[in-house]
């Protein structure tokens, strides 16, 4: 049986034909060129405008250094389960799988084949002290450089005289690697070498305050990378987000940053009344935080969809950094938490949807070697352009429901995104802002 052909009718109008005629070589004796060209021109093409090229096309980055693995406590443990929790190995265990994975090129770890996009990897550099008193003062600097000369028993004495750290000989150092690496590779992200980019790096830092160490940190190493990306690149930086899921209130991030409008900073983390580790209100609701401990991945997501994202797509950053502990994550001894490494996925996905992707994962907490080494793969691959793991679709539990709705009311007072949800709020605070642009990003 003969098939239908499908014949397209074409009408000629006047701008069908005069454009046509730019592109037939039988009605024009011009080169052929001259008429794409012409064509182009009618067209209001502008042949110097700059095409951005695809991000996407960008590898992702990553550092590591085993040099930052020396930074440990000298009181020797009486056996395996005394362990300081902020352990050498965490480091290790994260590159570890990040080669087994094939993201990575190690002559000895990486035991299966590459993946077709490895990641690259960004030098490491000591932080300076003009870096790291952008957020330290110069009391801070000098209590951290004098513990280079100390004795054991010194260095132990004064781990015990301050809260939640420990110290050894090589600390100061650790401390500015760990510092630089985080700003190395905020500059590799900022700059365009890499698209986005994850820094496995201890001591961690998000507790460390302006003029002490506290939490198992010393130099606040998110904070410092963001103020030195703001100093070097404040047309391409202007406004920051920082996102700390890390179980703990990072309460030196929010002391860096709570008189600079330009840095948003969104803390999700376990508060308990004031009695979650750093302790007292600074974490509440009417700041930011997530609740009550034995929070999952259905607690977790709802958060960021209905908290996180809509203030963060009205923040609308340039630059988006991640205060990535991962003591939420299941099986995490200090956490409480159940956090699986699908979700980290999954809200990594979501936050690449900001800042044209451009992303910087800044390791924090997490204790637990299997869960934070199966978590920053789960965000690594996410990072290098694999979608997230499926996940069961669960409500989210009645805590986090409650507390959710504490922080909607509270900061729709603040953000156009959650008005919807303000009840009771001064009428004059809630007015459409329109000079923000200028007041407080310009």
């Amino acid at each position: 049986m003969p098939q239908a052909r499908f014949e397209p009718q074409v009408r000629a109008t006047p701008d069908l034909i005069q454009h046509a005629s730019h592109l037939s070589i039988e009605a024009s004796s011009k080169p052929p060129q001259s008429q794409v060209q012409a064509y182009l021109d009618d067209l209001g093409y502008e042949e110097d405008e700059a095409i951005e090229p695809f991000r996407s096309e960008l590898p992702t980055g990553y550092c590591y250094d085993v040099r930052m693995r020396y930074h440990c406590e000298l009181d020797t443990p009486k056996d395996r389960r005394d362990y300081h929790p902020e352990d050498p190995r965490r480091i290790f265990a994260i590159y570890k799988m990040l080669c087994e994975a094939g993201l990575v090129d190690d002559s000895v770890l990486t035991k299966s084949a590459l993946v077709s996009r490895p990641l690259l990897q960004i030098q490491v550099d000591y932080a300076t002290e003009a870096e790291i008193e952008l957020v330290h003062d110069k009391r801070h600097w000098d209590l951290m450089t004098g513990t280079k000369g100390f004795a054991k028993e010194e260095l132990i004495d004064m781990g015990m005289s301050l809260d939640s750290v420990y110290f050894c000989g090589s600390t100061f150092e650790n401390a500015r690697l760990s510092a630089g690496a985080a700003i190395e590779v905020a500059r590799a992200v900022a700059s365009g070498l890499v698209k986005n980019a994850i820094a496995i790096v201890r001591p961690p830092g998000h507790h460390a305050e302006a003029n002490r160490p506290m939490g198992f940190c010393i130099f606040d190493n998110v904070s410092i990378a963001t103020k030195v990306c703001q100093a070097d690149y404040p047309e391409r930086c202007r406004k920051v987000l920082i996102v700390d899921w890390d179980v703990h209130h990072g309460n030196g991030i929010q002391q860096a940053f709570e008189s600079d409008p330009n840095v948003l900073y969104i803390s999700l983390h376990v508060h308990e009344g004031g009695n979650f580790y750093p302790s007292g209100n600074y974490g509440d609701h009417k700041h930011v935080g997530l609740g009550d401990g034995g929070m999952g991945d259905a607690d977790y997501l709802y958060a960021f969809q209905q908290v996180v994202m809509p203030i963060a797509q009205e923040f609308d950053p340039d630059l988006v950094m991640i205060a990535a502990g991962f003591d939420a994550a299941e099986g995490d001894q200090l956490g409480g938490c159940f956090v699986t490494p699908a979700c980290y996925a999954h809200m990594t996905h979501m936050l690449k949807s900001l800042a044209d992707g451009k992303i910087i994962v800044c390791l924090e907490g997490g204790y637990n070697l299997r869960s934070i080494a199966r978590s920053a793969l789960a965000v690594t691959r996410t990072l290098n352009g694999e979608p997230p793991p499926r996940l069961e679709a669960r409500p989210p539990s009645p805590g986090c429901v409650e507390t959710l709705t504490l922080v909607k009311s509270e900061m729709g007072k603040h953000w156009r995104s959650l008005f919807e949800y303000t009840k009771g709020a001064n009428v004059w605070e809630l007015q459409p802002r329109e000079d923000w642009s200028e007041t407080h990003y310009g």
